[in-house]
């Protein structure tokens, strides 16, 4: 008996195992997906502001245009990188949680077949024993009664043991699987926020840019009456690029900027990730290194 309750206990022990990876697998799936449906719709309300800010330059004065339309350019980069992070962690992120779904169910399939040999083996047991106290003297009934027996506890040890061995591999797997997930997910997260800080950085130093004396002075000329004051001065794209979507009036939609920066944005992604993957362990040497020199000295 006390090696029938001593399956139990495993058995118990390994159903809790897939309970819980069943439980905090199914939230990581459902807030990871829920994180990336609000960076596209984020993604999406940029691109409605890149918009809006291209609008807005061909309404005002050279100077303020060429600026406005530079700083929407950078926006836009922006939303193409994000655009990456997006499919990154549908692909590396959530899909890799959604198969765990039919994993666990499977699991749980092997759970339920042990447990029902293991139940069969104690009412095996409880047979015995209750031949043994009501017709002691019975041997050819209670012969094969502990036949049974010893037929049904050699069945749930070898599908314990089975249990054990898909048990293990499971939980080998889902350890493996959630450091690979949640690396993928910090790193696609740090190459987007280290691409847009170096983008963003563009941006501002294209506002810091503006000339707002030069457009001042072209509004109090219109104001007085005098056209064509002076142009807007030579500046990093004044004029927009060719490749730039808003310098074709009949593409205006965001999904046509996003597509004309796409490859490039993933290709730049792909180097970005290498390069800050090798920056982070060059931090990380230098963190150490200096506090063992800090030690050293101290």
């Amino acid at each position: 008996m006390n090696i029938v309750l001593f399956r139990d206990s495993q058995v118990r022990a390994m159903e809790s195992t897939v309970t819980n990876a069943e439980k905090y697998f199914g939230r990581f799936c459902s807030l990871l997906a829920a994180y990336t449906r609000k960076t596209a719709r984020l993604r999406d309300k940029a691109d409605q502001l890149v918009k809006q800010l291209i609008d807005f330059a061909n309404t005002e004065n050279p100077e303020m245009r060429a600026t406005m339309r530079n700083f929407a350019e950078e926006l836009a980069k922006v939303q193409d990188y994000r655009q990456a992070q997006v499919e990154r962690l549908e692909t590396k992120v959530v899909t890799p949680l959604k198969f765990y779904g039919p994993q666990i169910k499977q699991t749980r399939a092997e759970i339920k077949k042990c447990k029902h040999i293991r139940n069969n083996e104690i009412k095996q047991l409880e047979k015995l024993e209750k031949l043994r106290q009501k017709s002691p003297s019975d041997r050819q009934t209670i012969s094969q009664a502990e036949a049974s027996v010893q037929k049904a506890s050699v069945d749930a040890s070898r599908t314990t043991h089975q249990l054990e061995e898909t048990v293990d591999a499971f939980q080998t797997q889902k350890l493996k699987d959630l450091q690979k997930i949640f690396s993928d997910f910090v790193t696609i997260e740090m190459v987007f926020h280290a691409k847009a800080v170096e983008v963003y950085s563009s941006a501002f130093q294209t506002l810091e840019n503006y000339d707002l004396e030069g457009d001042l002075q072209d509004f109090r000329a219109k104001m007085r009456g005098v056209s064509g004051h002076k142009d807007a001065r030579p500046r990093r794209d004044a004029a927009p690029s060719p490749a730039a979507p808003w310098s074709r009036p009949c593409q205006s939609t965001q999904s046509t900027m996003r597509s004309q920066r796409k490859e490039e944005a993933a290709s730049e992604d792909d180097f970005a990730e290498e390069d800050l993957e090798e920056e982070l362990r060059g931090w990380a040497r230098d963190s150490i290194n200096g506090t063992r020199t800090s030690k050293s000295e101290n």
